[in-house]
Parts: C-alpha cells; structure tokens; sequence
C-alpha cells in the first residue's frame, strides 16, 4: 500500500499532558502537508487549531478522557464544548467500570446520547480494549452499534496496551453495519499500519506515521 494512502487512514495525534501549542501546531501543519484523516488534539486547543486550519484539515479531539469515568452530563458538555469550538470529530472514552459492572445499557444510553450531541459530526468510541475481556468487548461492538456510533476504537494510548491485530480482527467479526474500526496505541511501523488497516480498520490513531515518512525518531502514541 502505497506511504499517502495509509496516511489518508490516520489521525495525526498529539494528545500528552505536556503538550504545547507550537507542537500543536507542527502536528496541524504535518497534517495538511501530508494528508492525513485529521488531527486528533486535547480540547484546550480546538479553537485555536480549527481557527489555523480552517477547512484544510479535520480537528478531533477526546472527550472523557482517558479514564472515562466522568457523568454522562460531564461529557455531553465536554462534547457540546469541542463542537462549539469546532471540532469536526470526537473520541469518547466509556465508563469502563460500567462494563465490568455489565451496565452495557448505560453505556448505550451515554454513547447514544453523545451522538445526539454531534449530529452530522463523527463520534467515536474509545473502549480501551486491553481492560475488557473479549466477551465484554464482543458487548462493547453490540453496543456502540445500537447507540448509532460512528467507530469503535481500541485505546486511548494511556493505559496498558493500544491497538492490537486480535482486537480489530475480532471488532471486525462483530460490529454492526455502518460502524467502522479505529485501531489506535502503539502503531509502530508501516508494515503494522498496513496489517491493522487489512484487518478492518478504518483509522489509525498514532503520533509516530508521519515521524516514520519525515525519517524522524518515531516514538510515543
């Protein structure tokens, strides 16, 4: 698969507590070079990025993140916030004690509620995979299916694990019609880029893609 088309899968990410708005602006301006799906930044800076961008590159950033335990009304306010301040994409992370409660209907009540928030506007669902069992993320894909999310994805990068080949494989087997895979954490290489996107996924949350085209050391998300 030719470097452009396995960018075009990406969204270019920058989301550590240290960040600053010069390497915001680098990731905004790598972005637009090179092509990727978008750039997926914290909420401090949506303004000030889609303010940069405009309409040449896609802004994403993360809602409830990354331990995911706040109120529904936290991060439908958190979601309504990032919208306002023109964000085109959002990644939420679920309640992950919910899951291991079995509470799946409450989380989609939350994921469904948060779409409502966006609208036309892609939403994603962060389940941080390497925390689930596979029963409980085979419930995970039934869920985010019924709530009319947009993607399921792997990981927010901040826990044990990101992405792995298994889960995007077993996303694949059991996701709904219409509902995409994001594998993100961890991507480290192209040829593992190429393997995830194979595999079902539509996306692929990393920071390291473009450092690996530019020839920089590609360490991190």
């Amino acid at each position: 698969m030719e470097t452009n088309k396995i960018l075009e899968h990406v969204d270019h990410t920058l989301l550590t507590q240290t960040a600053t708005w010069e390497e915001i602006r680098q990731i905004c301006d790598d972005a637009v070079a090179y092509g990727t799906a978008s750039v997926c930044i914290p909420p401090a800076y949506v303004k000030q990025a889609k303010e940069y961008v405009q309409d040449k590159m896609a802004v994403c950033t993360v809602i409830g993140f990354p331990n995911g335990y706040m109120t529904t009304a936290a991060k439908e306010f958190e979601t309504k916030d990032a919208l306002a301040n023109g964000a085109d994409e959002i990644d939420m992370v679920i309640n992950i004690g919910w899951a291991k409660d079995g509470k799946f209907d409450c989380i989609e009540e939350e994921i469904r509620t948060l779409k409502a928030a966006c609208g036309n506007k892609i939403l994603k669902v962060i389940i941080e995979t390497c925390l689930l069992t596979d029963e409980e993320k085979i419930k995970m894909c039934h869920a985010v299916t019924a709530a009319g999310a947009d993607y399921i994805k792997t990981s927010t990068g901040f826990s044990t694990t990101g992405a792995t080949f298994e889960d995007v494989r077993l996303f694949s087997e059991h996701i709904g019609e219409g509902v995409k895979i994001k594998a993100a954490g961890g991507i480290s290489s192209m040829d593992d880029a190429v393997k995830f996107l194979e595999l079902g996924a539509d996306r692929l949350g990393t920071s390291r893609m473009i450092k690996l085209v530019k020839k920089e050391q590609a360490s991190g998300y």
